[in-house]
C-alpha cells in the first residue's frame, strides 16, 4: 500500500517559520501567499524531500468531484448512534447541493484503526475530507491534516490549531446545564455520566460539569460511560439513589438508560433525581418523562463543515480556523421544568 513520505507539511512549516496552512496554500500556488514565501516553501520542500501522495497530486491536476466523510469507527458503531446519522444527513445534503459525490470511510474492526484514513489518502478518490469522532490520541487525523489534502474536522482539536474545524463549546454548554440543576432546582449531590474520556467532546462536557460544581461548592462525581443507552443503564443500576439528587449525562441515550434503571428501582425522575441530557436528537422528546437537554444542531453543523471543505478545495481559506456553532438548553420534564420555549445558553 502506498504511503506518504516521512517529510510532512509540518516539517516544512517549522523549517520556513510559517503555519501548516500557509505551506499547503504555497504548494498549491494560492494567490494569498507571497512570491518570496512560496519560494522559501518550495526550497524547503525540495531540501526535505517532501513528496505529495496520490491524493495531493490529483488535487493539483484536476478534481474528482467527490469528498469523504471519515469516521474512524466500525460501520456498526456508526449506524448504531444517532449522532453519526445526523452528521451524515448534513454532509450529504450540502454535497448534493454542490453536485459532489460522498464517500463514507469507516474502519473494518476495532484493531485496524487507520484504515478509514488510508483508503482516502492513498488513491486520490476524493478532493477533500471531513473527519468526525476521532480520539484525542488518534495519529491518523494528524497525518491527514499534515498530508496536504483539504480537511475539515468536526469538533474541537486544540492540538491542531491550524486545522479548519467546526464544533460547539461543549464546556460552556455542560456548565450551563449543570448550573441549571444547582441554581434553579437546588440540587447539590450531582453525578456526571461522561462519554469515553479519550474523546474531546466527552472531556469537555466533563470539564464543564466539574467547573460548574466547584463554582457552587458542590462536590463533582464523574462516572465514565460510552455514549450508549446500555452504559446509562449500568450507571443507573450501580448508583446509590440516596447519594444523588441530580444527574447530568453527556448525551440523551445515556440519560434515558439511567432514567430507565432508576425507575426500575423505584426512583422518581425528577422528584428524587433531576436529569439533564445532551444532543436533543429526538429521543429526548418522546420519553416519559421528556428529557431536558442541550440542543446541538448537528445536521446544520455538518452541512457548514461541508461548505467550508468545498471552499478549501476551491482555494479559499476561512478567516477563522475554528467555527463555533451556538447551542441552547431545552427545558422539559426530567429536570423538573414544565415544557417551555427553549432558552439560549
Amino acid at each position: 500500500m502506498a504511503r506518504r513520505s516521512s517529510a510532512t507539511l509540518r516539517d516544512i512549516a517549522e523549517r520556513v517559520g510559517v503555519s501548516v496552512s500557509a505551506v499547503s496554500m504555497a504548494l498549491a500556488d494560492h494567490p494569498r501567499i507571497g512570491a518570496e514565501t512560496k519560494s522559501r516553501v518550495l526550497r524547503a520542500a525540495d531540501e526535505l524531500g517532501y513528496v505529495t501522495n496520490a491524493a495531493g497530486r490529483a488535487l493539483r491536476v484536476n478534481r474528482v468531484g467527490a469528498i469523504a466523510l471519515i469516521v474512524p469507527n466500525t460501520s456498526q458503531h456508526v449506524f448504531g448512534h444517532s449522532y453519526f446519522l445526523h452528521v451524515l444527513t448534513g454532509v450529504d445534503e450540502a454535497a448534493n447541493q454542490a453536485d459532489v459525490q460522498l464517500l463514507l470511510s469507516t474502519n473494518p474492526d476495532e484493531v485496524h484503526g487507520e484504515v478509514a484514513y488510508d483508503r482516502v489518502m492513498r488513491a486520490g478518490w476524493v478532493d477533500g475530507a471531513i473527519v468526525t469522532s476521532a480520539a484525542v490520541d488518534d495519529p491518523g487525523i494528524r497525518n491527514l491534516v499534515s498530508n496536504g489534502m483539504p480537511v475539515v474536522l468536526l469538533g474541537r482539536f486544540p492540538d491542531l490549531p491550524d486545522a479548519v474545524s467546526v464544533g460547539i463549546d461543549d464546556v460552556a454548554a455542560s456548565h450551563d446545564a449543570t448550573e441549571h440543576l444547582i441554581t434553579v432546582h437546588g440540587r447539590r449531590r450531582l453525578v456526571h455520566l461522561s462519554g469515553p474520556l479519550n474523546h474531546r467532546s466527552a472531556m469537555d462536557r466533563r470539564d464543564g460539569f466539574v467547573d460548574a460544581c466547584r463554582a457552587h461548592g458542590v462536590e463533582p462525581v464523574v462516572l465514565e460511560g460510552d455514549y450508549s443507552e446500555e452504559s446509562g443503564v449500568r450507571a443507573g443500576e450501580a448508583l446509590d439513589p440516596t447519594s444523588l439528587d441530580g444527574l447530568v449525562a453527556a448525551n440523551d441515550e445515556m440519560a434515558f438508560g439511567a432514567m430507565t434503571a432508576l425507575a426500575a428501582r423505584g426512583v422518581h425522575v425528577p422528584r428524587d433525581v433531576a436529569v439533564i441530557g445532551f444532543d436533543d436528537f429526538g429521543l429526548s422528546r418522546v420519553t416519559t418523562p421528556s428529557i431536558s437537554t442541550v440542543h446541538v444542531p448537528t445536521v446544520d453543523m455538518a452541512a457548514q463543515a461541508t461548505r467550508l471543505l468545498l471552499a478549501l478545495i476551491a482555494g479559499e481559506r476561512p478567516a477563522e480556523a475554528h467555527a463555533v456553532v451556538p447551542v441552547h438548553l431545552v427545558l422539559r420534564q426530567s429536570c423538573g421544568c414544565r415544557p417551555s420555549t427553549p432558552s439560549a445558553t
